[in-house]
C-alpha cells in the first residue's frame, strides 16, 4: 500500500507541472526539503514534501507580490541637472 501511494505521489508530482505549461517553482524546492524532513518524523515524508512545496511556492508568490507593490508605491528618483 505504501509503495503504491509513493508511486502515485511521484506520478502526480511530475505529471501536474507538465500539464500546466510553464511552471514557476520558486520556493518549492526549499519548502519540499523542509516539509520532507518534517514529514519524516511523522512517517509521511512524501506528503510532507508535497505540502512543503505548495506552501513554499505560495509564500514565494506572496513575497514577490509584496515587493512589486512596494516598488509601485515608491516615487521615481529624479536627478538634479
Amino acid at each position: 500500500m505504501r509503495l503504491m501511494f509513493a508511486g502515485l505521489a511521484l506520478i502526480a508530482l511530475f505529471a501536474l507541472p507538465a500539464t500546466s505549461g510553464l511552471v514557476d517553482a520558486k520556493g518549492c524546492i526549499k519548502g519540499a526539503v523542509v516539509g520532507g524532513v518534517g514529514g519524516h518524523f511523522l512517517h509521511h515524508p512524501v506528503l510532507g514534501a508535497l505540502a512543503g512545496c505548495a506552501i513554499g511556492h505560495h509564500e514565494a508568490v506572496k513575497k514577490d507580490r509584496a515587493l512589486k507593490a512596494a516598488a509601485a508605491q515608491k516615487p521615481p528618483v529624479q536627478h538634479a541637472h
